[in-house]
């Protein structure tokens, strides 16, 4: 049996694509359709380069930081905001697990406002729960220019909201 380059691809594929998927929903505001695209293109570029990749301390950071530039790249090249939407959210169905659909598509349609570096280096910062360092890493930049970006980006964000957020925040 040949093993080749596919050896532990599918386990690391199989293990990461769930959470490669979230992250990417996030980056593209809830559009699931790209989110795939975006995690199938990064899947893709790593098992073009598995055999190198497999021998560094963390692929799976590594596989975050090529869906990032992905994201990045996508953005650069997209020609017209549009997405298109299947079928809008029913207001009156119950929320699945105890998850709150209001807040999630607030949140989700103020990320989707906010410009694609500025939502990559939220995503990055809190929902990956990377450090500075990293994030610069990630999107080829200084440290200084994340945490400026990350400023400007949560005032914007905080902008967006405004006091919409706080008729969430029953707690």
């Amino acid at each position: 049996m040949r093993h080749g380059r596919g050896g532990g691809f599918r386990e690391f594929a199989a293990g990461r694509s769930g959470h490669l998927y979230r992250s990417a929903c996030l980056l593209a505001s809830g559009d699931t359709h790209l989110a795939e695209d975006l995690v199938q293109e990064t899947l893709g570029r790593m098992y073009l380069r598995w055999g190198r990749i497999s021998r560094i301390d963390n692929p799976a950071a590594y596989a975050q930081t090529v869906l990032v530039r992905a994201f990045l790249t996508h953005q650069r090249r997209r020609s017209a905001g549009e997405r298109p939407v299947g079928e809008l959210p029913d207001p009156g169905a119950p929320a699945a697990g105890g998850e709150d659909p209001a807040l999630r598509l607030t949140l989700l349609e103020a990320l989707g406002r906010l410009a694609p570096k500025d939502r990559a280096v939220l995503v990055l910062r809190y929902w990956e729960d990377r450090s500075v360092e990293e994030t610069a890493d990630a999107m080829n930049t200084s440290s200084a220019a994340v945490r400026t970006r990350t400023s400007r980006a949560l005032a914007r964000l905080r902008e967006q909201l405004g006091g919409s957020l706080s008729a969430f925040a029953d707690l």
